[in-house]
């Protein structure tokens, strides 16, 4: 099935095909995939039926996701439907959706099921959810890791059972699955997506992420669920710079910074190496100058969230449970998240004087370019070598990923090719603070340059509607 947003809506407005039908082919599709164990709920008929009853009669031109369907990562509530964070004892029915699901609701998307995670939203690998859920497997492998936190939300995209997917990002969470599966990862400005009735991981630094086909799909996406929440304490206004008329196919020439040469780290990826060199070729291709930077200030950043008293805050997210019920948190996540009930509040202080040093150097760096490549991954694990050495290579795979919040930055993830495994691989985009349009113009430029096909299920990559931008 082809569920870009643009073929969807074609295919309704043409008659040709009706929601309730996509549902019931998506439902058949899901029968096919249960051992990559993507979902945690998935929704029955007599649980989408009122989102359908809320299309009926309704003008197509009017509702941007008509007839959408998506995926939600469970942490993120949706009324009447469990929220687990792949953790049975901590599973609560929420009696309102989240505020970001209700942007989406409103629109006319339509929730298909709340997908499988990494428990509490703690790893980048897919491994990390107990049973009976298990572990979320690679939609082009299944011997190999889907990345994670938001394993399910990226595999449900990939596979074609869904047209986007809601996830979270606090680590990498939202571009490492986006990575291993051949998808768009937008990691949003903080604050321009909210995180009310979303179970936080670490609620200074929480960032909702979105995974789809295409960045138009992920930008009318993106347009669709930032809307400012009053009651969001984290919540901030995007500037009319950063709109949704800043959205398009830029056409000038650009500059581009990558990590030096020493900095870079593949863990021994060679066809990664290759595909990043391959990457940069292109990027200049495309007009980009390229400038080698000093990425120290990253990678410094980089350390304090799991090595520094960051991990605290998400002590602090899950104390109840981690006092009261440990055992029901599996091993390596009470070993990662229990070690931080010591920390101190002078280390707190030290880590965040640390912190504004390389936030100021990271932003005079990227101040000069238009944005900053990277991969978004230097490499990727079968599961069984995760379940090995579960922290250290997981800790790996957060090499180019975890600075991203605790330096203000943006970042959109966007496939560049194939490994000589098959598997796909990806680079990221990253830029400061409300630059998220500017990023998904040049990932849009990038895609279409590529004409790589989305996701795995071989369709081809639809051509961009956005205009062309100076």
């Amino acid at each position: 099935m082809n569920l870009s947003i643009s073929h969807l809506r074609d295919a309704y407005k043409n008659k040709t095909l009706t929601p309730q039908q996509l549902l019931e082919n998506i439902r058949q599709a899901c029968e096919q995939f249960v051992d990559h164990n993507i979902w945690i709920h998935l929704l029955s008929r007599e649980e989408l039926q009122p989102y359908l009853d809320n299309l009926l009669n309704k003008r197509i031109e009017r509702f941007p996701l008509y007839g959408i369907p998506f995926a939600i990562k469970d942490n993120i509530d949706l009324a009447g439907i469990p929220t687990t964070a792949a953790c049975q004892a901590f599973s609560y029915l929420p009696e309102k959706s989240a505020f970001i699901v209700e942007q989406l609701i409103n629109a006319g998307a339509i929730p298909v099921g709340k997908t499988n995670m990494d428990q509490f939203a703690t790893g980048l690998a897919g491994t990390r959810s107990p049973a009976p859920w298990g572990a979320c497997k690679n939609s082009f492998n299944k011997d190999y890791i889907s990345g994670g936190s938001s394993s399910g939300s990226s595999v449900s995209v990939a596979l074609g059972l869904v047209s986007f997917s809601l996830g979270t990002d606090t680590a990498g969470s939202g571009r490492v699955p986006a990575s291993f599966n051949n998808l768009i990862g937008l990691k949003p400005s903080k604050g321009l997506l909210s995180m009310s009735g979303v179970v936080p991981a670490c609620r200074s630094l929480d960032c909702v992420s979105v995974f789809a086909l295409t960045t138009d799909d992920a930008n009318t996406v993106f347009e669709q669920a930032a809307v400012y929440d009053v009651n969001d304490q984290y919540a901030r206004e995007n500037p009319f710079s950063n709109n949704g008329r800043q959205y398009g196919l830029p056409v000038e020439p650009f500059t581009f910074a990558v990590p030096q040469r020493d900095q870079l780290e593949f863990f021994g990826n060679t066809a990664a190496q290759k595909l990043f060199e391959k990457s940069i070729s292109t990027m200049q291709a495309l007009g980009g100058k390229k400038h080698e930077i000093d990425f120290a200030p990253f990678l410094q950043a980089a350390k304090l969230l799991y090595e520094g008293p960051w991990v605290a805050e998400r002590y602090v997210a899950i104390e109840n449970i981690i006092s009261q019920q440990a055992n029901e948190l599996i091993p390596v996540i009470r070993t990662i998240i229990g070690r931080a009930k010591n920390k101190k509040a002078t280390e707190a202080f030290k880590a965040e004087y640390s912190l504004q040093k390389h936030r100021s150097l990271a932003k005079r760096l990227l101040t000069d370019v238009d944005f900053l490549m990277t991969p978004t991954a230097g490499t990727i694990y079968t599961i069984e070598e995760i379940n090995t050495d579960p922290i250290k290579l997981n800790s790996n795979l957060g090499y180019y990923t975890n600075f991203m919040n605790l330096l203000d930055c943006a970042c959109i993830a966007v496939p560049a090719g194939f490994l000589d495994t098959g598997l796909p691989w990806g680079i990221s985009l990253i830029s400061t603070c409300m630059q998220d349009r500017k990023l998904l113009s040049f990932a849009n430029r990038w895609q279409q340059h590529l004409q790589l096909h989305p996701g795995k299920q071989g369709n081809d990559l639809p051509a961009s509607r956005a205009p062309a931008i100076s």
